[in-house]
């Protein structure tokens, strides 16, 4: 009976492994690809990643056309240096993930190339952002998007903001200072320049009169609704400035958005 049954069972095991190599069979022509793919993505991230950082560096407070010229410029320039690149960048195809990307638009970031560039620079760059907002659009983005971490939203001209904001540092909740205008509070100098140093194995920091444990969780956040801001340098220096004013194409895509959940709700929810 023992071996009936072992027999049996190998025939069955033989049926399922021939049916798995059976369809693992159309697998072979797209790992191909992707290995070719991924060979010259090897080659040309050099140039990519240096481009990458000159965007998150220095052309956040741009508008699109702005961004366009200089990475155009910055591209001919790595060929003429014979540095290798990819032949179209793009921020998105370099430094971008996918699944990251589309959860920002499900929490309200325009589904244009400019607004997930403003996402990925946001995600990737040391310095804390300040968003240049006067549609709110960066606001409400991110209030969404930092929710679940129990966002702690204030403005500089609240009496207890330092109180609330030495809170989420402790526990590692976000902070979204709103409305601020073209100079910062000194009081939160060490916070932007993220001035911290350890005691023992704690990471700490001094706020004012205080020193607290600071959790590596915490994110702070800057808007303001000023059209056309003027940031003296030592402000520029302690931020990542960005531009989220709102584009025709990025309109366009919100539209359609707003469009398509009234229309075909079911649609939207996919």
């Amino acid at each position: 009976d023992d071996l009936a049954y072992n027999v049996d069972l190998c025939g069955k095991k033989i049926v399922r492994a021939e049916t798995l190599i059976e369809s693992l069979g159309g697998e072979k022509t797209r790992w191909t690809q992707n290995a070719k793919d991924l060979e010259a993505g090897y080659v040309n991230l050099t140039g990519d990643v240096i481009v990458a950082s000159g965007v998150i560096a220095y052309l956040g407070a741009f508008t699109p056309d702005f961004r366009d010229g200089a990475l155009k410029a910055w591209d001919n320039l790595s060929k003429e240096k014979k540095i290798p690149g990819s032949e179209s960048f793009s921020m998105e195809g370099c430094l971008g993930e996918p699944v990251k990307i589309r959860n920002w638009t499900i929490w309200g970031l325009p589904n244009d190339a400019f607004s997930i560039e403003n996402g990925i620079i946001i995600d990737k760059a040391r310095r804390w952002p300040l968003c240049i907002d006067p549609q709110g659009q960066a606001n409400k983005w991110i209030k969404k998007m930092e929710a679940p971490q129990k966002l702690r939203v204030c403005k500089f001209t609240d009496g207890d903001y330092l109180q609330r904001m030495e809170g989420s540092i402790t526990f590692g909740n976000p902070v979204l200072v709103e409305n601020i205008l073209e100079e910062t509070d000194p009081a939160i100098e060490p916070v932007l320049l993220k001035q911290t140093f350890k005691k023992g194995n704690t990471v700490m920091l001094k706020l004012g009169d205080s020193i607290l444990e600071y959790s590596k969780d915490f994110k702070l956040y800057l808007t303001t609704k000023f059209r056309n801001p003027h940031y003296l340098p030592e402000v520029a220096v302690k931020v990542t400035l960005l531009n989220f004013m709102i584009t025709i194409v990025g309109l366009q895509d919100q539209l359609l958005n707003v469009v398509v959940q009234k229309e075909r709700p079911e649609l939207a929810e996919e």
